[in-house]
C-alpha cells in the first residue's frame, strides 16, 4: 500500500507549515483533512497541486477513518485554538478538541497508522510559579481549552500504552509566523501586533503588558513535528515545543516599532480571564530525545513574519 502522511487541520497556520515541510523533505503523498472552520485553503495555494486536500470534519468518524487508514504518520493539528473562545463558547471547542481528537486516535489505531504526532498545548501548565516549565510538572489548566488539550494528550498516552499506537505529544508555546490570521478577536497577540504596526494603530494589551511568553517561530515548530515523527523510543511521551526564552508583550511591541521605525504607544485594558502570566519552556527533553534545534531568533522570526504580513495585505 502507498503509505502517506496525513495532516489534520492542514489548511491552518501551523498545519500548512507542516505540509510544506513534508513536501520540502520529499514526502510522496500528503493528505490534508480540514473543514475550513479556522483554516484557509489559500494557506496551501503554492502546494495545492502536490497534495490531496479533503474537506472533512474530525468530529465525523466515518468521514475521516478511510482518509487516515494506512498513513505512515498523522500530524494532528485540527483544533479550535483559543483560550478566550473556549471560555465564551465551550461546546464546539470541547467537541473538536476532545471528541475530534479521540476520533483521530481511534481511526489511526483501526487503520494501522505508524505514529500520531499530536499538537498539545503549554496552556496545560497553567500558572505554575516555577519557570521554565518542565514536562514532569503537575498540570494545572485554567481554561476549557487548556483542559481539552490536556485530555487529548492523556488520550494519546492511553492509546500508546493500552493499544500500542505510537503517539508523541508536543506542547506548543505561543507559535507565531506567516499565515496566522489577525482578523479574529481570538487571534494570537503577535498577529494583532503585526496588523497594528502596519496600520500605524495602537494595539490593546490586556493587563500591564509585562506578561511573558516563549514565542516560537512556526518553521521551528514544523521542523520539530517532523523530528517527532521519526525519533525512536519516544512513543507515549510529551515534549515541550518552545524556544526556552521568554519575551514580554511590551518587549515584543517595542521590537516591532524599532523594526518599522514607528513610535506608537500601546493601549492597556483589563487582564483576560484564563490568561497565564508567564510561560517559558524547558527544552532539555526535546533537544535530547528529538534533536530539537530552533533556528530562528525572536527578532529574525518577527522580521520574516512582518515582511509576510506587509506583502500579503
Amino acid at each position: 500500500m502507498n503509505r502517506h502522511y496525513v495532516v489534520t487541520g492542514g489548511a491552518g497556520f501551523i498545519g500548512s507549515a507542516i505540509v510544506r515541510s513534508l513536501l520540502r523533505e520529499g514526502a510522496g503523498k500528503v493528505l490534508v483533512i480540514d473543514n475550513l472552520l479556522t483554516g484557509r485553503e489559500s494557506n496551501l495555494d503554492e502546494v495545492r497541486a502536490s497534495i490531496d486536500f479533503q474537506r472533512a470534519d474530525i468530529c465525523n468518524y466515518q468521514e475521516i477513518a478511510p482518509l487516515i487508514a494506512g498513513a505512515a504518520v498523522v500530524f494532528h493539528e485540527a483544533a479550535i485554538p483559543s483560550v478566550p473562545r473556549s471560555i465564551d463558547d465551550p461546546v464546539p471547542s470541547h467537541e473538536v478538541n476532545i471528541d475530534g481528537t479521540f476520533n483521530v486516535l481511534r481511526a489511526a489505531r483501526a487503520g494501522g497508522v505508524g505514529r500520531v504526532v499530536y499538537a498539545a498545548s503549554s496552556s496545560a501548565y497553567g500558572d505554575t510559579e516555577v519557570l521554565p516549565k518542565v514536562e514532569s510538572m503537575k498540570p494545572s489548566p485554567k481554561s476549557p481549552y487548556a483542559l481539552q488539550k490536556l485530555v487529548g494528550e492523556y488520550y494519546a498516552g492511553i492509546f500508546a500504552g493500552v493499544y500500542g499506537l505510537e503517539t508523541v505529544s508536543l506542547r506548543y508555546f505561543n507559535v507565531y509566523g506567516p499565515r496566522q490570521d489577525p482578523s479574529s478577536p481570538y487571534s494570537g497577540v503577535l498577529s494583532l501586533f503585526m496588523k497594528a504596526v502596519l496600520e500605524r494603530k495602537s494595539p490593546t494589551l490586556f493587563g500591564d503588558g509585562e506578561q511573558s511568553r516563549d514565542f516560537t517561530y512556526v518553521e521551528d515548530v514544523a521542523a520539530l513535528n517532523l523530528k517527532a515523527a521519526r525519533a525512536p523510543h519516544v512513543s507515549g511521551n510529551v515534549y515541550n515545543a518552545g524556544n526556552g526564552d521568554r519575551i514580554t508583550l511590551n518587549q515584543a511591541w517595542q521590537l516591532l516599532q524599532r523594526i518599522e521605525g514607528a513610535g506608537i504607544p500601546a493601549l492597556y485594558g483589563p487582564p483576560r480571564a484564563g490568561d497565564v502570566r508567564d510561560s517559558q519552556a524547558d527544552t532539555t527533553a526535546a533537544v535530547r530525545d528529538l534533536g530539537h534545534n530552533p533556528q530562528f531568533s525572536f527578532e529574525a522570526g518577527m522580521r520574516l513574519t512582518l515582511d509576510w504580513y506587509r506583502n500579503s495585505r
